[in-house]
């Protein structure tokens, strides 16, 4: 499978800037990120950023269901922007039940906040499209948060499950590296990640040099 890079961001002052590079299949949201964008986490809000992200050409927009309903929000959010939202849910056994609804009607689901390699399995029997594991949080438990993923990923492919794992949480840009080299191919990135992507200092002085013998 191709690999997919995705924009962990709510705010669109980030999608005008890494967007349009083209490097991004989708961007990813949630409650938190939505917070901390000063974004209001409601429908109407929503709505707007929907409508931004389409017009950005956003191919999925990965939006989390919340409140006591997950089924109803689930709904709701896949009407903002149809056949290109994924619905967020937490692997847990509310998110579950709301997950077979959301898959009963057709709609899209990536499973959130894993932790654990036995909740792919989970993830794998539902038959849903992803399942985002937190890599960072995973070795700041003192785990080893690489190997973790990595034994995720062969239980994907031992099972022959078309799942993807959509690694969040990566604290620098040699984790996409590490896991690419054992399988994984679907991230989602901050933009702090994004810009530590291209701040690579020999990278940058030979453009600046390839300009001056340009020059003359």
């Amino acid at each position: 499978m191709a690999l997919r890079l995705y924009l962990d961001s709510a705010d669109p002052a980030d999608w005008r800037q890494w967007l349009p590079t083209g490097l991004f299949h989708g961007v990813t949201t949630n409650p938190t990120l939505l917070k901390r964008a000063g974004q209001p986490c409601d429908l109407t809000s929503l709505r707007a950023l929907s409508q931004q992200a389409m017009a950005h050409g956003v191919r999925e927009l990965h939006l989390q269901a919340w409140g006591s309903d997950l089924l109803s929000c689930g709904r709701a959010l896949a009407d903002l922007a149809p056949d290109h939202t994924w619905i967020k849910l937490p692997i847990t056994r509310a998110g579950i039940e709301a997950a077979r609804g959301l898959l009963a009607d057709g709609l899209p689901v990536t499973f959130t906040a894993c932790y654990e390699p036995a909740q792919v399995l989970l993830a794998a029997a539902l038959g849903v499209d992803y399942i985002a594991p937190y890599l960072g949080r995973i070795s700041d438990m003192g785990r080893d948060g690489h190997g973790e993923l990595i034994r995720m990923q062969r239980c994907v492919q031992a099972l022959g499950s078309p799942l993807r794992l959509l690694v969040a949480s990566l604290r620098c840009p040699d984790d996409l590296a590490r896991l690419a080299a054992e399988g994984l191919n679907t991230f989602t990135i901050s933009p702090a990640i994004a810009e530590a992507l291209f701040a690579v200092e020999p990278t940058e002085a030979a453009a600046i040099q390839f300009e001056l013998d340009a020059a003359g």
